[in-house]
């Protein structure tokens, strides 16, 4: 099954395309008690248990997450000429033909002039169309500035609110989707399109936690199905539903970026140490010559770690100095670890600093002693 068949499944069941904020996994989320919050026009669960318990079951077991709030987007070739897969590589940082079908990779949406990032993406690569996924708040952007420069015979279709995405993150994800009877032996950033119960579901090795996990993307239509089957395999095995509270703290042990806060518009690929996800040797993307010009003599600032060595817990736009009272830079994520029992960080830095520099975090008008360091700040298990 290609993306597009999928899009195809979707539009012929598709009865109507609300303008209600609720996701489609609303129901089972009013059901198991959720704390609800926006995110990005979405009404999305911030926690059921707790951010602290959630965390700590997708580190030992299995957290099930519904991120159906991110964007989806289908890339096709209608005529001849350019590819899908050439129109993408030739718009985002990183080299699409690195991979081949059946796998995906991360990629930055970069702007022309300045070379700061539009969004972070996650793009699956089908045999002849191209599945990208950004983040919600930014989809509607990303598509513009695509849409802007497609040739023509290049379609894109916003399939942001008829796809769901469900993550299944932990060391026993494996286990669970055995259990349903879904793929769960394939590499890292790879993907599989299979039928499970009559429905169309692309199964992805990827996730933003560090944790072996998958990414489940069924119709909206559907999803309320695929949740109810993963989480009642989950829950035997010490598996919980988790809230978006639970990956954020997730993703900043790992030390993964997140868009609005460590990558912006006014932050380069470069700043944020992403040089790896740029395919430098290309002859196009969206911004190479800012970028490999700022590679070249040096980027002002950059994405450190930073870890409390007392009790305070960095915050976004928290002020970073350094010993001798000098302005070094600014907090950009920031959080209790529940795996450390620390805080922990992320923060954009002077050139001027280095690993394992002590600073001071002003924490709501109290220094905080922190060490730089380079994240993750917990060993990784993804691959």
């Amino acid at each position: 099954m290609s993306f597009g068949q999928l899009a195809h499944w979707v539009t012929s069941r598709l009865v109507s395309d609300a303008s209600s904020i609720e996701g489609p996994l609303a129901a089972q989320h009013t059901r198991l008690g959720a704390k609800m919050a926006d995110f990005a026009g979405w009404s999305m669960p911030l926690s059921y248990a707790g951010t602290v318990e959630e965390h700590l079951a997708t580190r030992s077991a299995v957290g099930i997450f519904d991120v159906s709030h991110l964007g989806k987007a289908i890339i096709r070739s209608t005529a001849g000429g350019t590819t899908a897969a050439d129109f993408v590589n030739a718009c985002f940082t990183n080299d699409l033909n690195r991979i081949g079908p059946g796998k995906a990779q991360y990629t930055l949406c970069c702007d022309e002039t300045t070379g700061g990032v539009v969004d972070d993406i996650i793009v699956y690569r089908g045999e002849h169309d191209v599945l990208i996924v950004p983040n919600a708040a930014n989809t509607a952007e990303v598509l513009r500035r695509m849409r802007a420069d497609a040739p023509d015979g290049i379609e894109i279709t916003d399939q942001h609110r008829q796809i769901a995405t469900i993550a299944v993150q932990g060391p026993k994800s494996p286990e669970v989707l055995e259990a349903v009877g879904l793929p769960n032996q394939m590499e890292y950033m790879a993907f599989e399109q299979v039928e499970w119960n009559g429905i169309p579901v692309t199964v992805c090795r990827t996730g933003y936690t560090g944790e072996h996990g998958f990414e489940l993307m069924p119709p909206a239509k559907s999803a309320g199905e695929v949740w109810d089957a993963v989480l009642a395999a989950a829950t035997p095995l010490g598996g919980q539903p988790c809230g978006l509270g639970a990956r954020d703290t997730l993703r900043t042990e790992m030390g993964y970026p997140l868009h609005g806060n460590d990558l912006s518009i006014a932050v380069t690929p470069v700043q944020a140490r992403l040089g790896w996800a740029v395919g430098w040797e290309k002859p196009a993307f969206w911004g190479r010559e800012v970028l490999t010009r700022e590679r070249e003599v040096g980027a002002p600032r950059l994405l450190w770690g930073l870890k409390s060595e007392d009790r305070g817990i960095p915050r976004p736009h928290m002020p970073v100095r350094s010993v001798d009272d000098q302005d070094i830079g600014e907090v950009t994520s920031g959080t209790f670890s529940p795996s450390l029992r620390a805080g922990i960080g992320l923060a954009l830095l002077s050139r001027a600093v280095g690993e394992g520099d002590e600073v001071r975090v002003d924490v709501r008008g109290r220094p905080s002693v922190m060490r730089v360091c380079k994240p993750p700040f917990v060993n990784p298990s993804v691959r």
